[in-house]
């Protein structure tokens, strides 16, 4: 691409700067023409309505799943009142024991949220349940 002479950067900046002043020059003209309305107090008596919170998640046993390239992991997940109130871990096929994760269940109850400690030496298992757990919530959701 060329390089632009001093002529038609000149005549392209004042074309532009032209096309700027008139919107604002229109803008203004349009605002000072527009009247205030009068506004009249109106004492309308406030209802309070019952507004009901809806539920994040549905009540009931929801089952998600996990995997990654060591295996697969099946979980059921109880909710009741917005809360989980139960992991069991129902199909377990990760290359590693089971034994390294068997406190998560348990830890998902605590917290109330998919994201556990990682257990050193089983990350892949860890992650693996984590991610039934979010697909448990997933299909638990109250939409």
């Amino acid at each position: 691409m060329g390089k632009m002479s001093k002529k038609w950067v000149t005549i392209c900046s004042t074309a532009i700067g032209a096309i700027y002043a008139t919107g604002y020059f229109t803008t203004e003209i349009q605002d000072s023409n527009v009247a205030s309305p009068k506004t009249e107090q109106v004492n309308v008596p406030l209802i309070k309505n019952n507004i009901v919170k809806k539920s994040l998640y549905k009540n009931g046993t929801f089952y998600g799943m996990g995997s990654n390239r060591r295996g697969s992991i099946q979980i059921a997940l109880k909710i009741n009142e917005d809360k989980i109130i139960d992991v069991e871990i129902s199909n377990y096929g990760m290359h590693y024991s089971e034994n390294d994760i068997v406190n998560l269940p348990n830890e998902v109850v605590s917290v109330q949220s998919s994201q556990v400690r990682n257990v050193s030496g089983a990350t892949y298992s860890t992650q693996a349940f984590k991610d039934a757990i979010q697909d448990a919530l997933l299909k638990a959701r109250n939409i």
